[in-house]
């Protein structure tokens, strides 16, 4: 058995690019490590009740007929229709700190004319800022100059809670970067947060999931759950095959990986390892997840995701205790525009974490240190928010060791390394990565990585 290209990983980019190459009657295998689908952007089951990991919503929303879009190139590379997926947009979110708050929706012009009211001394610097960032190219693969936004943003805007405000959001939603972000990042987060908006699919990414493993299946594409790989074979910096943990050697052409760059060259000969090297990535975070008996606006949460701070400076870095409990994400699943209501209210809480300070604990004391640290967020959000513990029917967390586990994330680090490799390249020839490491950002992005990256390597 010979395959075109083996694809490691079944998250949203693998599948995207195995549903492209198989359009293209290319032979192709996506192996998988784990029994279910998603990576990064997962579920699981507890009690009965499917979770889904990762992301809490999906960026990018625009509406049917919008081609240019990402969401609308992603639709037209997959041929799926804008109904397939199955959208239901936010409600309203907002971003919250302790003297000021911004709510947005997915109507741009709503979040202009919040920043113009919240600082009006600042809307001017806003605007051209805005005129920069609709301006740039931040989908352009070849460009290396790396250019920081801090400096960018203090360029237009003077005030520097603003500046935090506009970055907490986008740093939460895609920033492997402690304390800046690369500019072009900025830009994708920017313009998929606020330009274009939040939704989710009904049924949750076990529907988006299952719908785009059943299209590469019917493609004629080959699915291997379970088989993690442990190695890939280069000889003479080029890749003849990928040995599985059972020991199966499958034969490729190519092989494109999802796992992250430096995830993906471990896997290769030492001396292929060390002349790829690049920085390890080591954001990471907790999230608690709380099923309440009641509507989440019932109990005064009303928005569909809050990104919140505080204090009245955000700093993004990870955290030198078990997790940073100053800062966070909220989101109701429950305050999207779903045709029918939820069964069960859902407030999910997440904060940025330490991997390394979760890594030393013993056992005994990890089990204790979730439901410590949990307490002590909650604690915390309390002050800034109302109190919904007594409405709490189940809870669960999971924390940066849960994130390596499952998707072999060095240190949990939810956004790969700080540093991208936009061209999908490695040192051999004949490997490529895509997904989180190769640098679009959120769902769509992730997605949108794996069918770029199958068409510039794959299928020329």
């Amino acid at each position: 058995m010979r395959y075109d290209t083996i694809i490691i990983g079944a998250g949203l980019s693998g599948l995207a690019a195995g549903i492209r190459l198989a359009m293209f009657d290319k032979k192709v295998c996506i192996v998988e490590k784990h029994t279910e689908l998603g990576g990064l952007n997962s579920f699981y089951v507890r009690k009965n009740r499917t979770f889904d990991v990762g992301l809490h919503a999906m960026t990018n929303f625009t509406a049917k007929g919008v081609r240019s879009s990402p969401l609308g190139k992603l639709l037209k590379q997959l041929r799926f229709s804008h109904d397939d997926f199955r959208l239901c947009q936010q409600e309203m979110s907002e971003i919250r700190f302790p003297e000021k708050s911004l709510c947005f929706t997915n109507e741009f012009e709503f979040m202009r004319q919040e920043v113009a009211e919240q600082f009006p001394d600042q809307i001017d610097g806003f605007n051209k800022l805005v005129e920069k960032v609709l301006a740039f190219d931040e989908l352009n693969l070849d460009d290396g100059e790396r250019l920081l936004s801090q400096p960018v943003l203090e360029s237009f805007i003077n005030d520097p809670v603003l500046i935090d405000m506009l970055f907490c959001p986008l740093m939460y939603y895609g920033n492997a970067r402690e304390g800046d972000m690369d500019f072009y990042q900025f830009v994708i987060m920017f313009k998929s947060i606020f330009i274009e908006g939040f939704s989710k699919p009904e049924g949750g990414m076990h529907y988006i999931l299952n719908l785009m493993a059943e299209k590469f299946k019917d493609l004629g594409g080959e699915l291997k759950m379970g088989s993690g790989v442990k190695t890939i074979n280069a000889s003479k910096e080029t890749v003849a095959s990928v040995t599985l943990e059972n020991e199966v050697e499958l034969a490729t052409e190519a092989v494109l990986s999802s796992m992250g760059y430096v995830e993906t060259l471990n896997r290769c000969q030492p001396e292929l390892a060390e002349a790829g090297t690049c920085e390890t990535g080591q954001v990471s975070f907790m999230e608690s997840l709380f099923v309440v008996d009641k509507e989440p606006r019932d109990l005064g949460y009303d928005r569909s995701i809050v990104f919140f701070s505080t204090q009245s400076r955000f700093d993004y870095k990870v955290p030198n205790d078990l997790i940073d409990i100053s800062s966070g994400v909220l989101c109701c699943s429950n305050n999207f525009k779903y045709p029918k209501p939820l069964e069960e209210g859902l407030i999910r809480l997440t904060n940025l974490a330490s991997f390394g300070e979760w890594d030393r604990l013993a056992r005994k004391d990890y089990i204790a240190a979730k439901k410590e640290w949990r307490g002590r967020a909650l604690e915390q959000l309390f002050t800034f928010f109302p109190d919904f513990s007594e409405n709490v029917v189940f809870l669960d967390s999971f924390t940066p060791k849960t994130i390596k586990k499952y998707t072999g994330h060095i240190n949990g680090a939810v956004y790969g390394s700080p540093e991208k490799v936009k061209n999908g390249k490695t040192p051999v020839k004949n490997l490529y990565i895509c997904g989180t490491d190769q640098g679009f950002l959120g769902i769509i992005g992730a997605t949108l990585s794996g069918i770029s990256m199958a068409n510039l390597h794959l299928l020329q």
